[in-house]
């Protein structure tokens, strides 16, 4: 799947590429509207058609990922709502194993991430995934989401990368297009980020299903 020598660096998301997506779906989309829905008279239904719409008018910029622009309009404390469900965190297979090895072919893992900085201190508590990683960071440092214009200009001044030596990996389409456009040549999709929903329909990007595959592409 990948030509291991022609690579440097990985960039990897988390959310629905190391981590599986479903307690981010859960979370904004029943938690967060259940107990929206509840503060203010409404029920499930009406409060998550409310907050659709809400979703989809910031979506893709750095406010639908903060903590703190949510705490402020929907008056929720979220950063408690998602210490309370901390449980439904985990890792998508093989990424232990994954991560491992890179760093026995001595290639950089970069964690590139677009959420909050709550967000993030809170998963890798759960997981430890910081401990298999070389640098992390969050697009919130730098002012704009990974699909933005510009991101990636300025995560290599944070991040020195060498965009035709690095992959990176992303279930988000619109980020990979972002990140194609700013030059970096090897791209994957993930082909299920949330374990208990569909996989996702082929795309313009090649899809990894299982790290195992790329376990399988190093040696």
């Amino acid at each position: 799947m990948i030509d291991w020598q022609e690579i440097d660096t990985v960039l990897f998301d988390m959310d629905g590429t190391l981590l599986d997506l479903h307690f981010d779906n859960f979370f904004w989309e029943t938690l967060v509207p259940k107990t929206w829905g509840e503060q203010n008279g409404m029920n499930l239904d009406q409060a998550w058609q409310q907050l659709q719409q809400h979703y989809n008018s910031i979506h893709g910029t750095l406010n639908w990922y903060c903590i703190d622009y949510w705490t402020q309009q929907l008056q929720l404390n979220i950063q408690e709502l998602k210490d309370s469900v901390a449980d439904k965190i985990s890792m998508r297979p093989n990424v232990i194993p994954l991560l491992t090895t890179l760093k026995q072919q001595g290639i950089q893992r970069v964690l590139v991430t677009n959420a909050h900085p709550g967000s993030l201190t809170l998963k890798m508590e759960r997981t430890q995934l910081d401990q298999h990683l070389d640098f992390i960071i969050s697009s919130h440092e730098l002012g704009k989401a990974k699909e933005n214009d510009g991101f990636w200009e300025a995560l290599h001044g944070r991040s020195p990368y060498q965009p035709e030596r690095t992959l990176l990996i992303d279930d988000n389409l619109s980020v990979l297009a972002c990140a194609e456009q700013s030059g970096i040549r090897h791209l994957l999709a993930i082909t299920q980020p949330d374990s208990q929903r569909p996989a996702l329909a082929p795309g313009k990007y090649r899809q990894v299903e299982n790290f195992s595959q790329l376990l399988t592409s190093t040696t």
